[in-house]
């Protein structure tokens, strides 16, 4: 399996850049003018606050970028032409991931602003913890951009900005720990299906399962219930396998409920339940796991098992 299914990986989360204020309850995120500005979407001296209790984000959609103001979308142009040769007869999306991609274009790369879009629709600014991560914003950017393209942001959710931040967008920020990319494809390719099952139908089914969660009303990767469905659509190869044995028994899925464990105490512990359906007799199967969210990084904490009401 690659890094997108690792099911048990599970890491500390950075607090560089954040500094806390005794006065009050609050975190204060230092402005990125002043750790050599990597984003031109964080305007001088505005003050980004979060809560000590921080609303940490797991989210799915695509990255895309937008220009803060006018210079910058000329400077862009005007670093193409110094590359004239190199992009003769390329598309745009090829253009802008050459350009940014470019260890001499960081400078333009830090002052873009950087979107998440789940659904299509713009969700977050993003905003990079470290300078070097502006390089995984960058590579993002496909030269031939399709349908399959996601990206994962991993981080904690900050207020909503200002229209002068980001050209007029009015969306809460998140500051980065981890992002990384992959195409829908790769991701179903890398499971192990079960000896039973032919290729063709357990990519249909495993597709249609990962469409299912990304579907989820109001999914944007901040709730606990969103980050734990989230965390297993790419990171538990169980919920695919498994979905794929009930299709073989004539069973559907037909639904996805997040409840807090019994289990939960001092800890925030999900049970993520699937439940399918079988198509003639209506007869139901449960199936659960369950995901620790208390940090960060979500993790799993028992096997997908079958799950009996009490």
């Amino acid at each position: 399996m690659n890094e997108n299914l690792n099911s048990t990986e599970s890491n500390p989360s950075s607090t560089q850049n954040i500094s806390p204020d005794s006065t009050t309850n609050t975190m204060f995120i230092r402005p990125q003018d002043e750790i050599e500005k990597p984003c031109g979407c964080a305007a001088k001296g505005q003050n980004l606050t979060m809560d000590k209790n921080p609303n940490y984000v797991y989210a799915i959609g695509k990255v895309s970028v937008r220009f803060p103001n006018m210079s910058i979308e000329k400077e862009i142009w005007q670093a193409s032409g110094r590359k004239s040769e190199d992009i003769k007869g390329l598309a745009k999306p090829e253009v802008f991931s050459k350009i940014l991609t470019d260890p001499n274009n960081k400078y333009i790369a830090r002052q873009l602003c950087w979107i998440l879009e789940i659904e299509n629709l713009p969700t977050y600014i993003l905003i990079a913890r470290d300078l070097d991560d502006i390089e995984r914003f960058a590579n993002t950017l496909r030269p031939v951009p399709a349908p399959d393209n996601i990206d994962m942001i991993i981080g904690i959710r900050g207020p909503i900005v200002g229209p002068e931040m980001c050209n007029g967008l009015l969306l809460p920020i998140v500051i980065v720990d981890h992002i990384y990319s992959f195409d829908r494809d790769e991701l179903i390719k890398a499971i192990p299906k079960a000896k039973e099952s032919s290729d063709t139908q357990f990519i249909k089914s495993a597709d249609a399962l990962f469409q299912h969660i990304m579907q989820i009303a109001d999914n944007v990767g901040s709730t606990d219930e969103h980050r734990a469905v989230n965390y297993l659509a790419v990171r538990y190869d169980q919920i695919y396998i498994r979905t794929q044995l009930m299709q073989d028994r004539n069973f559907s899925l037909n639904g996805i409920e997040v409840r807090l464990s019994r289990l939960a105490g001092i800890r925030k512990i999900v049970d993520v339940i699937l439940t399918y359906e079988e198509r003639t007799s209506a007869a139901t199967e449960k199936w659960f796991t369950r995901v620790d969210v208390t940090e960060e990084f979500p993790f799993l904490v028992t096997p997908l098992q079958q799950f009996f009401e009490r």
